[in-house]
């Protein structure tokens, strides 16, 4: 009892640092900004609710969808440190409408950009699979501690704006330029266990 207790919170802590809902703010209210106010909160619920059901798919399937397609993890880290990378130059050099054009002249993301790959995106995919992988009958485990996570990253976008009044936009955008930094070094790890991996170095 003590060691599930144990993984629930270690996984809770995991998904919350992949998550990242502080430096998804950035990027959030730029994309939050496009929408009307009264559509924002169902927006964000929305697509809270995809990414947390494309998680918690892929932590249930991921392995063997992987093994259908022939796809190795290092494959899968190369691949998300890719993307990550070109997210990471978008957020340092240009701004948050820059990086995910999905919310432009009123239309409403669905799906892409804020549930997948803001939220659901390489990094969180590749942890629930390890997650998953590593341990496969604490699958309830795995999944009350993303249930947990989802609704922590859930609870700070939804006070995203309050928090962007009080700090103000000259704030976010040093984080947004910050958060890109940080992103650069995980695309670039990402990317180097990646070919580690693969060439066994």
């Amino acid at each position: 009892m003590t060691l599930a207790h144990d993984d629930f919170w270690s996984a809770f802590v995991l998904l919350v640092l992949i998550l990242d809902p502080f430096g998804s703010l950035p990027v959030f209210t730029g994309l939050m900004r496009a929408l009307p106010e009264r559509r924002r909160f169902a927006v964000t619920l929305r697509e809270l609710l995809i990414a947390y059901v494309v998680l918690l798919l892929f932590m249930w399937g991921g392995q063997g969808f992987l093994r259908i397609m022939g796809l190795s993890q290092p494959a899968l880290e190369v691949a998300g440190g890719v993307i990550l990378l070109m997210v990471a130059v978008k957020m340092i050099f240009g701004t948050s409408a820059d990086i995910f054009g999905g919310a432009q002249a009123g239309r409403e993301p669905l799906i892409f950009p804020i549930a997948v790959p803001l939220l659901a995106g390489p990094s969180a995919l590749a942890t629930v699979l390890l997650l998953a992988s590593r341990r496969p009958g604490d699958f309830l485990t795995w999944a009350g501690a993303l249930t947990a996570a989802i609704a922590a990253t859930g609870s700070v976008l939804l006070l995203a704006e309050p928090l962007l009044r009080r700090l103000g936009d000259s704030v976010m955008q040093a984080a947004e330029k910050l958060m890109g930094l940080i992103l650069t070094a995980v695309a670039v790890q990402m990317l180097l266990s990646g070919i580690h991996a693969y060439f066994g170095l």
